[in-house]
């Protein structure tokens, strides 16, 4: 039988990047003890409040179908955040409601890119991102984040990879997996960069709540030198420890709102009212429990830092926001797959390979800060213990 391109430019691009998840989730259900920290799962439940207002609209009858952008309440609300947080006015035709972060950017890179186009992203990038992609027809170009530069993107690392078919520069800040967030200088260079050859910004913001003290978030959309090419995109998944209820967006020019409408039509017209209304409440006020994940997630990297870094030619890159850590465990000798699935099985302790990140983290891991600081501890003497082992063979 036949079957459409894309696939093809799929395959491979989905749970295979998290093949060792899947088996750590595999050994827990047969009875082994597996620390879990691959996943960012917030550590806390979603706040009762948020419960609350889905229950009140879902009683209320808030169960029938929406539209294409959004409920109004919704959208008034986002339009009111983000004009009171990036300083400039964000109108109610500047906004689009998707159901998560993940399908927001579906639609908005097969609205902005298409085969033949290339989009210049981040390596290392969120494991997702590379489907995303590849789900337009569009050809990926990665640009290395250096570990030495703190893995922000550097405007010279893009200009030596523009193209006449250059079209779109994605961006995620804060970062997934490193950390990392962009200063006001990156974004002013990047955004030249962008005028200079009439490129789309896009940027993942879906951890702009959880940023640590010492390090300020920036956004691009706030900047109105770029306000005809920026897209951003966010969530409540992270923010408001609710990510099993799928609720995202997207801000950006209202004439591009208006040329997403029928795309968003045409695949969901419409996410649920309840939870549109849950939402709203949500974004209307500070997160319940962001500060909080904020301060436990500092402490944790600093844990693993202290713990792991030096030891048994293990290096640890410490995060200025989100809820991951990044181990160089390239001294060894393994990669980075390699290193996660060997010290699952002998070990129990679950961690990511950087390889599902992108080439710039083979030899890499990432780390969740999401379990208790006791269990990251354990996890971190097993890591240690293993790596110090795996050297001892090598010599």
């Amino acid at each position: 039988m036949r079957y459409a391109a894309i696939t093809e430019r799929l395959s491979g691009l989905g749970g295979a990047k998290w093949d060792v998840h899947i088996r750590a989730r595999a050994m827990k259900a047969a009875g082994r003890e597996v620390i879990e920290l691959t996943i960012g799962e917030p550590d806390v439940p979603t706040p009762p409040e948020l419960i609350a207002a889905a229950t009140r609209g879902m009683e209320a009858g808030r169960t029938g179908y929406s539209n294409g952008r959004g409920e109004p309440a919704l959208v008034q609300a986002l339009s009111d955040r983000y004009t009171a947080r990036r300083g400039r006015p964000i109108g109610t035709d500047q906004i689009m409601c998707f159901p998560g972060t993940q399908t927001t950017l579906f639609a908005v890179l097969n609205a902005l890119v298409q085969a033949g186009d290339e989009v210049l992203m981040g390596d290392p990038m969120y494991a997702t991102y590379e489907g995303l992609v590849a789900s337009t027809g569009a050809t990926l170009v990665p640009v290395p984040l250096r570990p030495e530069q703190g893995f922000r993107m550097q405007a010279e690392d893009v200009a030596a990879r523009l193209t006449p078919r250059s079209r779109l520069l994605f961006l995620n800040s804060p970062h997934n997996p490193t950390g990392a967030v962009l200063r006001p200088a990156d974004f002013a260079a990047l955004g030249a960069l962008a005028k200079q050859h009439d490129l789309w910004i896009l940027c993942d913001e879906v951890y702009e709540d959880l940023v640590f003290p010492g390090t300020t978030f920036h956004s691009p959309l706030a900047d109105p030198d770029l306000a005809e090419r920026v897209v951003v995109a966010s969530s409540i998944s992270k923010s408001h420890a609710a990510p099993g209820f799928r609720s995202g967006w997207c801000v950006g020019p209202a004439e591009f709102c208006a040329r997403l409408l029928p795309l968003s039509e045409t695949m969901l017209f419409g996410n649920q009212p309840f939870i549109a209304d849950m939402t709203a409440a949500a974004v209307s006020r500070p997160s319940p429990v962001a500060a909080g994940m904020v301060e436990r997630f500092q402490r944790r990297a600093g844990l693993i830092h202290a713990r792991l870094h030096g030891v048994a030619g293990l290096a640890v890159h410490r995060p200025e926001a989100g809820m991951f850590a990044l181990i160089d465990a390239r001294a060894t000798g393994l990669s980075g797959r390699d290193f996660a699935l060997d010290l699952l099985e002998r070990t129990g302790v679950a961690v990511m390979p950087g390889d599902s990140f992108g080439q710039a983290l083979t030899g890499w891991v990432r780390v969740g800060l999401t379990q208790p600081d006791e269990v990251i501890a354990t996890a971190c003497d097993r890591i240690a213990a293993h790596a110090a082992t795996l050297r001892g063979a090598a010599a």
